[in-house]
């Protein structure tokens, strides 16, 4: 079976510019887009917040493996 490499591009590309003309988004208030893009950046300021709190949670384990490391006698060194 043999795809004709022309019909195949027309063909995405259509379905591109169909999904584009269907996917306009509502027009918004300006006080309605203040408020969405206030709750947006309130949602991703905690999720960062609990993003560090994991980051922390992960150092403080692998420091307590790697004292335990030294404690049996395994030596680390530094790279520059």
């Amino acid at each position: 079976m043999e795809i004709d490499k022309d019909k195949l591009e027309k063909s995405l590309y259509k379905k591109k510019v169909e999904k584009s003309e269907k996917s306009e988004a509502p027009k918004l208030s300006k006080e309605a887009e203040i408020g969405f893009h206030q709750g947006a950046l309130n949602t991703l300021a905690a999720e960062r917040i609990e993003l560090l709190r994991v980051v922390e949670n992960v150092q403080k384990i692998m420091q307590m493996h790697l004292g335990r490391l030294e404690e049996l006698g395994v030596k680390f060194v530094e790279k520059k």
